[in-house]
Formats: structure tokens, C-alpha cells, sequence
């Protein structure tokens, strides 16, 4: 009897070794997959592109940063302002449709000088009133501001990348600082990257963040970034003012 008990202990202890190495394992290949996710990013679009075409499930989804404003998404490289994707659930959402070209923005008439600096953000709850054109014709509509937060789909982060600029995509320099996995399943990722603004010539540095989680096939479910966008703007000479 206590040799059976002997080999059945044995056997268990064979058995937790190995689920504990295959475990193991599987952390270790998130771990170099975001790893290497963070790096595409700093380093060019072609890269970024490619890492999110092949390593994002096609049911991934990409966290945003949360702000107040209206929730739409323009081109800024086109001409004039345009709605191309409008965030489910935000403010815009109930008075927007995409196609909608800006015309004013609270009595201001949008310019390509202007479209930058006109009233969607601000306080939440105050209202901004918009002139867009839709199908030819002008409409006047009008939206309290709120909490946004972005939700991306796969498709929509690939179409995000495609119109960034990839001139002025690449990290001056960056720096991966550590990786470590979560009992859950979760890796983090925290790196450093300095950055030059292309019309002041300002650089700045900052610390970044990023969340991965994971399906059983090694694929990116999930990611979101913690990043420190106002100590950047604060090195650019940006300063926040009420």
C-alpha cells in the first residue's frame, strides 16, 4: 500500500512539473511577443503594421486613452475636417455621421490653419455647437462634451496605422526596461522612448506602460497603454490652462 501511494505521488508530482513548465513556457512566449510588439511600435510604421496584421487576433482589441470631447476620428491628412469613425457610445455618436464635413465649430469658420485649435474639448457637459455638410447640404448640430474612451477593433487600428506618417513614426531612441507576467495571464511591458516634435524641434521623454493579454493560441486579445502624455507636452512647452 505505501508503495502505491509512493508511485501515485510521484506520478503527481510529475504531472504539476510539467503543467508548470508548460506554463512556463507559454509565459515566456507572451512575454518576447509583446516585448517585441513594443519594439515594432517604436521603431517604424512598415513594423508596427506588420506586427498587428500578424500577431492581433481578428477579435483583438486595442484600449484607448479616455478624454473629454465628442468621439470621432478625422484624417489629418486630408484637407478640412471629416468624419471617418465615430466611437460607439460617445457624445457624437447621437448627432454625427461619418461622411460629416465641418464647416464652424462654435461660431468659428474651420480653415486648415484653424482645425487644430477649435472648441471640442473642454469642460464635460458644455455644449458645442458644429455647421457640418452632409450630403450637400449644411446642418447645424449640437452636443454636450463627455468621457470618451476608444475601443479599437483590429481592422481599425490597421486603418489608423496606414494613415500615420512614417517619416516622423520612429522613436529618436527607446529603451526596453523590464517584462513580467501576471498569475492571470497578463504581461506588462515598461519602456522609455524620446521623441522630437517636427515643428519646434523640442525632444521629450517618457516612460510607457503596456498591458497584453492573450488567447490560447498566442495571439494579442487585448492591449492597452498607461503613458505620460502630459509630462510630454509639459517638455514641449505645452502647458495646461482652464
Amino acid at each position: 500500500m505505501n508503495k502505491l501511494k509512493l508511485a501515485f505521488s510521484l506520478m503527481a508530482v510529475i504531472f504539476v512539473i510539467g503543467c508548470s513548465n508548460t506554463s512556463n513556457d507559454s509565459n515566456k512566449a507572451n512575454e518576447d511577443l509583446a516585448m517585441a510588439w513594443v519594439e515594432a511600435g517604436y521603431t517604424g510604421k512598415a513594423e508596427a503594421i506588420a506586427m498587428v496584421t500578424n500577431n492581433m487576433a481578428d477579435d483583438g482589441e486595442v484600449l484607448g486613452d479616455r478624454y473629454v470631447g465628442m468621439g470621432f476620428i478625422w484624417n489629418p491628412d486630408e484637407s478640412g475636417m471629416t468624419v471617418s469613425y465615430i466611437i460607439p457610445d460617445s457624445p457624437a455618436s447621437k448627432v454625427l455621421e461619418v461622411g460629416d464635413s465641418f464647416v464652424e465649430v462654435n461660431g468659428v469658420r474651420l480653415t486648415d490653419d484653424n482645425r487644430n485649435s477649435l472648441g471640442f474639448r473642454g469642460k464635460p457637459g458644455e455644449q458645442v455647437s458644429a455647421v457640418v455638410l452632409r450630403d450637400g447640404s449644411e446642418v447645424d448640430v449640437s452636443v454636450a462634451r463627455g468621457a470618451v474612451r476608444q475601443v479599437s477593433s483590429k481592422s481599425q487600428v490597421l486603418e489608423n496605422m496606414k494613415n500615420g506618417d512614417a517619416d516622423n513614426w520612429p522613436a529618436d531612441k527607446f529603451n526596453m526596461i523590464e517584462v513580467s507576467s501576471t498569475e492571470e495571464g497578463a504581461v506588462w511591458v515598461l519602456s522609455a522612448a524620446t521623441n522630437t516634435e517636427e515643428a519646434t524641434g523640442l525632444s521629450a521623454s517618457a516612460y510607457t506602460a503596456t498591458r497584453f493579454m492573450f488567447n490560447d493560441e498566442g495571439k494579442v486579445i487585448w492591449v492597452a497603454n498607461l503613458s505620460e502624455d502630459r509630462f510630454v507636452l509639459e517638455q514641449q512647452g505645452y502647458s495646461i490652462t482652464r
